[in-house]
């Protein structure tokens, strides 16, 4: 399940394939057994099993009572049957020729009418195709009028008569034969080719009956008329004509009032019976013929129209005119139909898989599968940034730039969003690399230098300016700094109640008052009477000067030699090294202390000194020696 349309009326898709191509069966079983345990499809589920055909399908309709979902396709020509009850195929079954479209003509799925394309009408039942009867020409849609029991069938050519008209073929049920035609004027062909349907014969393409209301029968022709016929006068009552082109489909709205006709141009009118000039008027846009109308509900009660195309859905709204919705699927549309009183869309369509698609603004999911609501609740609460993680947005003289702009409203690899197109990520990266082929060399440059200049601004240290008190800022910054992590708005920086601090002048901290001097006693103050710098000495330590504050008043303490020399004043931060063990103190040193020198002595008088008996021995005696500079 995914969110293909993000946007005031999202629409999801709940099954359906993703490429315009069927995949090989031997590829899609390899994707399901890789892509099982993937996070990205954990919302991926099979509404319906099997609901699928081998080629395309054609038609697929819904029972009145919901249980029942009928499909046919091809290839091999056949029809599907699934209960909604046990989601999945109840039974399938094989035709002998294509079908065209088919008729529901129960509550559930046991009576069917089936139009062929060998001009055959099958009836079929639980037990198998229970009657075949055989058309006079090609036929082209199918309506019933529950009242009479009546089937009719728009035809192509002219009858038989030589009268030039259409004919509308009716086919009692009840009696079990076909009553006289309606008919139905289609324009003048040539009575050579018109009689069995030539490819330029005249044709009623499609009809529709009032079935709740009024029961006019309305048809649509190949000359853009709409012809009313009344099931109780068995007669026409009215012609609509002005339409461009033919008419393809017509739908009638819930209270009968209003008819809404689609052409073969794509244009789409709302008529209103009592006006023959159309309300409301609208153009697909493609330029397709319109395949299917359907007046809708919301649960808020107004009215939209969902018109269909070959490549597109939209639904409009049906007061204003506006564009409520659209979906676009990859591949071609053939038929869409509507779960009454909810919003699951299911479609018909060439790819393998048939679509279904859940508009939750158009009301709540069918019976058989309300667990879509809860997905859906839960998928709008989760933030989904990934939503366009495949596209790029581009303006269109960004598509000029790129040479991409001839692909508009050619391809699905753009898709119109507001005033741009969102681009598949592959061709945008292709288109780029084709306008610059050093795009790549650029990029890498550009990466490279933005990491630099990140690594670059993580070393320089932040700077904080503020009206006043610059110093505390600073001070608090260079805190963060010692801690690594610098952020101008934490702490008193960041606190709106500190905010008047550093913007009031009133809050500019003093430096010369007394409160000031006295909690910050070691600050020093520039403009202060009998301030001495602090004297230099040679044997200074690196790291009290580092710890000293050069904005501070230096302590000084006095001292005095010991015996009556001169005062001399020392800085606590010139102090020289404490001296170790093994170095000898120098006298007269000073280092803030007073030093002290004494020798002990004893109580008794000294007693005279005595000469040496060396000095006795040699008194009087001559040397023997004959150097002189011996007894000196």
């Amino acid at each position: 399940m995914k969110l293909t349309n993000p946007g005031t009326v999202p629409v999801y898709t709940v099954s359906g394939p993703s490429t315009a191509r069927p995949l090989p069966d031997w590829l899609t079983r390899r994707r399901k057994r890789s892509e099982k345990y993937d996070p990205e499809n954990l919302n991926n589920f099979e509404l319906l099993q099997e609901f699928e055909f081998e080629e395309a399908s054609n038609c697929v309709r819904v029972s009145e009572d919901g249980n029942w979902i009928m499909s046919s396709g091809t290839y091999k020509p056949q029809f599907h049957v699934h209960s909604t009850q046990e989601l999945s195929l109840s039974f399938s079954r094989h035709t002998k020729s294509e079908n065209t479209t088919f008729l529901l003509l129960s509550q559930d799925y046991t009576k069917s009418l089936h139009l062929q394309n060998d001009r055959s009408l099958e009836f079929h039942t639980p037990m198998g195709c229970h009657y075949e009867v055989r058309l006079p020409r090609f036929g082209r849609d199918l309506a019933y009028i529950r009242q009479n029991t009546e089937v009719l069938v728009p035809a192509v050519g002219l009858s038989a008569d030589g009268s030039g008209l259409g004919e509308v073929f009716r086919l009692d049920l009840e009696r079990g034969q076909f009553l006289r035609p309606w008919q139905v004027d289609v324009g003048e062909d040539d009575a050579n080719s018109g009689l069995q349907g030539s490819i330029h014969a005249g044709a009623v393409n499609v009809a529709t009956v009032a079935e709740s209301t009024h029961g006019l029968c309305a048809f649509g022709t190949s000359i853009g008329t709409v012809e009313f016929f009344d099931p109780r006068s068995k007669g026409r009552v009215a012609v609509l004509g002005g339409n461009d082109g033919e008419v393809t489909a017509l739908d009638y709205a819930h209270d009968g009032l209003s008819l809404a006709v689609g052409t073969s141009t794509g244009q789409i009118r709302v008529f209103d019976l009592r006006n023959p000039r159309p309300i409301l008027q609208k153009d697909q846009g493609m330029g397709l013929a319109i395949k299917n109308l359907i007046h809708l509900r919301t649960p808020t009660e107004e009215k939209k129209l969902l018109s269909a195309d070959k490549r597109i859905i939209k639904i409009w709204d049906e007061h204003s005119g506006d564009l409520w919705t659209s979906i676009e699927p990859m591949v071609d549309i053939n038929f869409v139909t509507h779960c009454p009183d909810s919003g699951m869309i299911l479609t018909a369509n060439e790819g393998k898989q048939m679509h279904s698609f859940f508009i939750p603004n158009l009301g709540l999911a069918p019976k058989w599968c309300h667990f879509l609501d809860n997905l859906v609740h839960e998928m709008e609460n989760e933030t989904r940034t990934e939503t366009y993680d495949n596209y790029k947005f581009l303006t269109v003289p960004e598509l000029k730039a790129l040479s991409l702009s001839h692909l508009i409203g050619k391809t699905n690899l753009l898709r119109p969003y507001m005033h741009g197109y969102f681009v598949a990520a592959k061709l945008y990266d292709q288109a780029r690399l084709i306008a610059n082929p050093y795009i790549w060399e650029e990029e890498r440059a550009k990466r490279i230098k933005e990491k630099v200049e990140k690594e670059r601004s993580s070393r320089i240290r932040g700077v904080k300016k503020v009206k006043v008190n610059q110093k505390l800022a600073d001070k608090i910054i260079q805190r963060q700094e010692n801690r690594e992590k610098v952020d101008d708005k934490a702490g008193l920086l960041g606190d709106s109640r500190f905010q008047q601090l550093f913007e009031d002048e009133e809050f500019k901290v003093d430096e010369n008052s007394y409160e000031f001097r006295a909690l910050n006693p070691s600050t020093k103050v520039p403009g202060e009477e009998g301030y001495q710098p602090p004297r230099a000495t040679a044997d200074s330590d690196e790291s009290s000067d580092e710890d000293s504050d050069d904005d501070g008043v230096v302590m000084q303490v006095s001292s005095s030699r010991a015996q009556g020399g001169q005062t001399k004043d020392t800085a606590i931060g010139s102090r020289s090294q404490k001296h170790t063990r093994t170095t000898k103190p120098r006298s007269g040193d000073l280092a803030g202390e007073k030093q002290v020198t004494f020798v002990p002595e004893s109580k008794k008088k000294a007693r005279p000194e005595q000469p040496s008996p060396a000095n006795k021995r040699s008194e009087g005696r001559r040397s023997a020696s004959t150097n002189t500079f011996r007894r000196l």
